[in-house]
């Protein structure tokens, strides 16, 4: 879509207002709202100002003026507001160079595709996350210094089927690790999901299928189709924003925090992924599950990469209570096929070459899509280039391997901290091309490891007055 179109598009819909959007440097959706009629042509290539020193991980206060620039071709009308409002999606310029922000997500994916076209591997990048999510009914939450706690309830619940608040309770709760597609009754979360799921469809973002999760208290998935790494780096901001608004419009809330229950499953982001080339699948061949020699390549670079991987696809402190060993966490850097226990996965639901893809199962939805879906195909695309062998596929159920197997199986990182120390030892294969600079990755260790790191090792947690108050 032009500018030109955009603003045809505004009429027909008779928009009243435009909301620009741009995320965050952690990778949260950021916006400011101007009158229609401060939109124009113009508008796509001048820019609109705003102050940079109050987003996360951005500017310093003394060079704080920074534009967003709206690309033309995300433009969307929000389902959610009461006025007409046409979305767009800008990527953040200096004003006074004109240069792209280095720190901007979005313009880090760009490079990435760009990359990827230079290295002649190929053209288009397909990315497939599946991100899951919570709905809960309640969640209460504060960290003081004098008090620390939380509270999640869900009328789903196992732990409410004695509940008798409840008029007439019906019974029907998921219980632990078993709410893998269940029909309703015990799935209470059929029509929610599908309003989410119709919602999506309406923006243009399509989608595969919709069902309960393994978990209690309303655990669920709603697949997007495949699409190229910055389009689907767009949707996929725009389906966090769709599920939270659909399940706040009907009195309920969804989280995407990967471990937000104890002792039940926490909620991962599978990421499929694929190159094609004029049109072309290159991940299809004669080698191992029907892949090409290519693919395995690319596994290589996932597995060898997969520790500094991790700062950025698993990029909070609550995402190694997912990634625990011996927890049927996705954390043995292996591959295999149809094996949900091997970090990698490679799906064999059908045979047609356009089908063939590697799962990277590690990730999960607290990540920043753009920076993340960014730094695992420079690890695919390091790993061709430099022809890594992945090894030998594992077969067999990882999780109940005898200890003198296991322990020849790398591991993912146990904890941010480990992630964060693996990302500063390897991170050469990000910096080819300019597509992560060392300034990202600075800033990113910082950020995480002064916001979110410190504070967390800093207070006490709740579970240590149950285990030593009385020592």
């Amino acid at each position: 879509m032009t500018p030109k179109e955009v603003l045809k598009m505004t009429k027909e819909n008779n928009v009243k207002v435009v909301d620009i959007r741009f995320q965050d440097f952690p990778g949260v959706w950021q916006h400011f709202t101007i009158p229609i009629s401060e939109l124009n042509e113009s508008g796509f290539e001048d820019g609109f100002g705003f102050d940079a020193s109050s987003i996360r991980g951005w500017q310093p206060i003394n060079a704080s003026d920074m534009l967003v620039v709206p690309d033309a071709t995300t433009a969307k009308i929000d389902p959610f507001f009461a006025d007409p409002t046409l979305v767009l999606i800008g990527n953040i310029i200096d004003p006074i160079t004109r240069e792209s922000y280095s720190r901007d997500p979005r313009y880090i994916t760009q490079k990435a595709e760009n990359y990827l076209k230079s290295t002649g591997i190929g053209d288009t990048a397909y990315f497939g996350p599946e991100a899951e999510f919570f709905i809960f009914d309640d969640i209460r939450f504060e960290s003081s210094r004098n008090s620390a706690f939380y509270f999640i309830d869900s009328d789903e619940g196992i732990w409410n089927s004695g509940r008798v608040e409840e008029p007439g309770n019906l019974g029907y709760k998921t219980r632990h690790k078993e709410g893998y597609v269940p029909v309703p009754p015990t799935d209470m979360f059929q029509d929610l999901r599908t309003e989410m799921l119709l919602t999506l469809e309406k923006l243009g973002i399509e989608t595969e299928r919709q069902h309960h999760e393994v978990a209690t208290a309303g655990q669920a998935e709603i697949d997007m189709r495949f699409k190229p790494l910055l389009v689907m780096a767009d949707q996929l901001m725009w389906f966090k924003y769709v599920l939270k608004m659909v399940a706040y419009k009907n009195k309920r809330t969804v989280t995407f925090m990967p471990k937000p229950l104890f002792e039940d499953n926490g909620s991962g982001m599978h990421t499929h992924m694929s190159i094609w080339k004029d049109g072309k699948p290159l991940f299809a061949g004669d080698k191992y599950a029907g892949i090409s020699q290519l693919a395995l390549y690319a596994i290589g670079g996932i597995i060898k990469h997969c520790p500094a991987l991790c700062a950025f696809t698993n990029p909070t402190t609550n995402s190694y209570k997912r990634l625990v060993p011996g927890f049927e966490a996705p954390v043995n850097l292996a591959y295999s096929s149809r094996n949900r226990s091997a970090a990698i996965r490679i799906p064999m639901y059908s045979p047609s070459p356009k089908s063939k893809r590697i799962e990277f199962r590690t990730p999960d939805p607290s990540c920043n899509g753009y920076i993340a879906f960014a730094a695992m195909l420079m690890a695919m695309i390091d790993g061709i280039e430099n022809k890594i062998d992945p090894g030998d596929p594992l077969d067999k159920d990882i999780y109940n391997l005898p200890p003198e197997e296991l322990k020849n199986i790398p591991s993912a990182p146990g904890s941010l901290d480990e992630a964060l120390k693996a990302l500063k030892e390897d991170s050469t294969f990000l910096l080819k091309g300019d597509v992560f600079t060392q300034d990202v990755i600075d800033m990113w260790v910082s950020y995480k490891t002064e916001k979110e790191i410190n504070p967390v090792r800093l207070r006490p947690h709740p579970h240590e007055f149950f285990l030593y108050y009385d020592i």
